[in-house]
């Protein structure tokens, strides 16, 4: 059985977190760390943005202040994703490696069975979402609609997942959303008007859920991480084994961060 690397739960800033997500994508394909699933969680409130979203035309910036939200921008696509009460979980591999497909979907499919492992260790019912065409009128949220393999219950987004490949390594990091304030989420985007932002909102309640409004019991983190660290290991078919950064991916995390992740000319370029 494959071993891979996994990384423990730790909550970091929103700059933070984009930057030891790319580290461990360069040292990887450097071949200085091995294939890696990391599980980390939010310093504060965050609103994270796809690589190419219109920041200020898309975002109400004033009120993501007044509610003291942070704000980056991802290296990976979709949209909007307000990061709160979830586990964020990510994934490192190179497009070589045996059990990756070639395609961006296909490999969501594998990455996806281990989200719906975890799920099943939750007593929930998900599935995948099949791949298909994107139709309708949808909001600048990410759990607006799922993409190809993404997890839904009852038909509503349960997880939502992005995915880039730089220079033959995948990076895919997704929401494990325990629940979900869609109030908040809607303020702090902007709609040509209040009439649009209540008829996406209202679109967006049945097509969104979160653990919490589905589970018959109370589920807090602790119980999501272990279900979604076995999930992993049983629906990829690999063994996860404890680890951590290294001194080169932490020093290049913080350079990132400096440089990137906590700059405005990265977050507002487009």
């Amino acid at each position: 059985m494959d071993i891979w690397r996994f990384l423990p739960y730790e909550a970091h800033a929103p700059a933070m977190n984009m930057a030891i997500d790319e580290a461990i994508l360069h040292l990887h394909r450097e071949g200085k760390v091995p294939p890696t699933i990391r599980f980390y969680g939010w310093s504060q409130p965050t609103l994270s943005i796809g690589y190419f979203q219109k920041a200020r035309k898309e975002i109400d910036f004033d009120k993501l202040q007044d509610k003291g939200f942070g704000f980056v921008r991802r290296m990976t696509g979709g949209r909007a994703v307000l990061h709160d009460q979830e586990l964020t979980y990510s994934v490192i591999v190179e497009e070589a490696h045996p059990m990756m497909p070639k395609t961006v979907s296909e490999s969501y499919r594998v990455i996806s069975q281990g989200l719906l492992a975890g799920f099943k260790r939750l007593g929930l019912d998900a599935s995948l979402a099949p791949p298909k065409g994107r139709t309708g009128e949808m909001s600048s949220a990410c759990f607006d609609s799922p993409s190809d393999y993404e997890l839904v219950v009852g038909g509503r987004k349960i997880a939502g997942s992005a995915q880039t490949r730089q220079k033959g390594i995948i990076l895919q990091h997704g929401s494990i959303l325990l629940d979900m304030d869609v109030e908040a989420l809607f303020e702090v985007l902007l709609f040509p008007s209040d009439r649009v932002r209540e008829k996406l909102k209202q679109a967006f309640t049945v097509k969104a859920v979160a653990i919490r409004q589905l589970a018959d019991r109370e589920i807090g983190l602790e119980e999501v991480k272990q279900a979604f660290f076995e999930g992993f290991g049983e629906g990829m078919g690999i063994q996860l084994q404890t680890g951590e950064l290294t001194n080169q991916e932490r020093e290049l995390a913080q350079q990132l961060m400096t440089t990137r992740y906590a700059d405005d000319d990265w977050n507002f370029m487009r």
